[in-house]
């Protein structure tokens, strides 16, 4: 999920540098993978609670692609969301999190400060078709 605040500013997580794939990067706001019988909610509910404490956000499906890379391909769901608390990250799951402008963030792509799954998924959903961002349903 992609965590905007009511600036438009978003929430990314700096990946732990004990994970095995990309340590050390900053990643989307929420992450993870479904488990046997979760539907993509549950698992976007509870990934989201695991990661920034939030237990009370809105949000809506965007995009499902799939995503490859030399180590990986799966099927993504791309969540836009937002809360009226502030994400409070869990050390245990990330080493640090904070809100990006979208200009920060346009700065810093192709410097090897986000994973290539992030920079994809940025440019397809906020430069090359923002308006499915805020379309309806």
């Amino acid at each position: 999920m992609h965590l905007l605040n009511s600036k438009g500013d978003l929430f990314l997580q700096k990946r732990a540098m004990t994970k095995d794939l990309l340590p050390g990067y900053w990643d989307t706001s929420v992450g993870g993978h479904m488990s046997p019988g979760e539907t993509p909610e549950d698992a976007l509910k509870r990934e989201t609670m695991e990661e920034t404490g939030l237990k009370e956000f809105t949000c809506k499906l965007v995009k499902k692609y799939i995503w490859e890379s030399p180590r990986e391909k799966e099927l993504v769901y791309s969540f836009m969301g937002s809360s009226e608390n502030q994400p409070v990250i869990n050390r245990d799951e990330i080493d640090d999190g904070r809100f990006w402008s979208m200009e920060e963030i346009r700065n810093n792509l192709d410097k090897n400060v986000f994973t290539p799954n992030f920079e994809h998924e940025f440019r397809m959903l906020f430069i090359t078709s923002p308006d499915i961002i805020f379309s309806q349903e």
